[in-house]
């Protein structure tokens, strides 16, 4: 059985990621006193009283707006409470009840789910104010008054919240799930991908650079395997990173590659390698991370003789590093060659977490030297004794040698690639340290 599902919902700057950050214990959710800034689902695992439950934080409701965001917003609070078990309905008890409180109040009274009224910036210990019984008027119980800045009564609004689970499971993770972290510089269609594999408006599409500001979870589970996608915030130069939103949205976007075991590279077909991709997969290069390059909008593309592999050759010598890489051309607007994703993720997965016998491992090596003899220096020559491998994601191998000043970066490449050679690496880089052995 999953775990139960608790979504907190309410209007823009009542302090919903506050809280949120408080259950979650960490900082998850951006928090600045701007109205919309939470724009998308975030999900992070809570547990009270020895239950292990999820908690949603949603962008601000607004039951009336013109504004795109705002609406999609709205839209994105509405999917939450329909996976919701529980629904934590945050107010302002500084603001009094507001008509939009009174309209979202209505909302979530068509849910007929179970809702935990919270009066949130009580912020003196004691009786709560004599404003908060305002909020009986909203037709949802008693409300619990809390400060989610100071941390005042939070543990009131978690039995609130345990006593309406009904028959809780906890549900163990499997091991088997593939994280896939969806990468790329702005506008190239990450959100777009993730909600034509989801099948559902999962996270926010819109033409407006920058929209997903917070990385978003989506569990997804088809004949191939069991996956999370990470729908990242678009990963922008450094000089057009002005305000600090902006940049902590980087900070998060890098922090999702670092949980991922997949990292799928979006470019934009009709620009081709930009300096900022580069940078991008540098980033998921040098965590060690599988690597599939996909290049999207390739509807948009004007086809001839050769023109695929034309494009590939070029995408190659731009990120000469990713060499290993393998390359996909899709539409996700189309839906076309997105279901080739899903074998290919898995392939990925399974080279970024293979281990090679030791016994074959130095057969190869033995190979190698036999063919390339190690390279001399001043009378004194290259010996290689044996490799192992250390560690998996990514495969990482020590080979001991007599001299590490004689090993060139070009013969521990030579030994590198082949390797590759021998064993399927594709789409996962390895890391080739160099140690000393004394001889006897």
């Amino acid at each position: 059985m999953p775990k139960k599902v608790v979504a907190i919902v309410g209007r823009p700057n009542v302090g919903k990621s506050t809280l949120f950050n408080v259950l979650a214990g960490e900082k998850i959710a951006i928090i600045k006193d701007t109205p919309g800034v939470t724009r998308d689902r975030i999900y992070a695992d809570c547990e009270w009283r020895g239950t292990s439950f999820q908690i949603i934080d949603t962008g601000g409701i607004e039951p009336v707006s013109d504004d795109i965001i705002l609406k999609q917003m709205r839209r994105q609070a509405e999917l939450a409470m329909d996976i919701a078990d529980v629904i934590v309905f945050l107010t302002d008890v500084k603001a009094g009840v507001t008509q939009s409180d009174e309209e979202v109040a209505q909302i979530l009274r068509r849910t007929k789910k179970p809702v935990v009224l919270v009066c949130n910036k009580c912020d003196r210990v004691g009786e709560p104010p004599p404003e908060i019984y305002e909020f009986y008027s909203l037709g949802l119980g008693e409300p619990y008054a809390i400060s989610a800045g100071k941390k005042l009564g939070i543990g009131e609004v978690l039995d609130a919240i345990y006593d309406n689970f009904d028959n809780i499971e906890t549900e163990i993770e499997d091991e088997d799930t593939i994280k896939v972290a969806i990468i790329g510089k702005p506008n190239v269609g990450k959100s777009s991908l993730v909600n034509k594999i989801l099948n559902e408006e999962r996270v926010i599409v819109s033409d407006i650079a920058g929209t997903t500001r917070d990385a978003i979870d989506s569990h997804f589970k088809n004949k191939y395997g069991d996956y999370i996608f990470i729908d990242t915030a678009g990963i922008r130069r450094k000089n057009k990173v002005y305000d600090k939103l902006e940049k902590y949205s980087v900070i998060k976007a890098k922090a999702a590659i670092e949980r991922a075991n997949i990292c799928l590279l979006l470019i934009d077909a009709t620009e081709g390698v930009t300096e900022q991709d580069e940078k991008i997969a540098g980033i998921a290069h040098e965590a060690g991370k599988g690597i599939i390059i996909v290049i999207n909008k390739w509807d948009l593309v004007e086809k001839e003789t050769h023109t695929l592999e034309n494009y590939k050759k070029r995408v190659y010598e731009k990120l000469a590093y990713l060499s290993y890489a393998p390359i996909l051309f899709i539409s996700a607007y189309t839906g076309q060659r997105v279901n080739k994703l899903y074998e290919l993720i898995n392939e990925v997965d399974k080279n970024n977490r293979f281990r090679v016998p030791t016994g074959l491992l130095n057969d190869m090596l033995s190979e190698a030297i036999a063919i390339t003899q190690p390279p001399s220096d001043k009378g004194k020559r290259l010996k290689v004794y044996y490799m192992t491998q250390v560690s998996i994601r990514p495969p990482t191998f020590v080979v001991f040698v007599n001299s590490k000043e004689l090993m060139h970066f070009s013969y521990l490449r030579y030994i590198e690639n082949h390797l590759r050679k021998q064993f399927n690496f594709r789409g996962t880089p390895t890391h080739m340290i160099v140690r000393e052995r004394k001889e006897k």
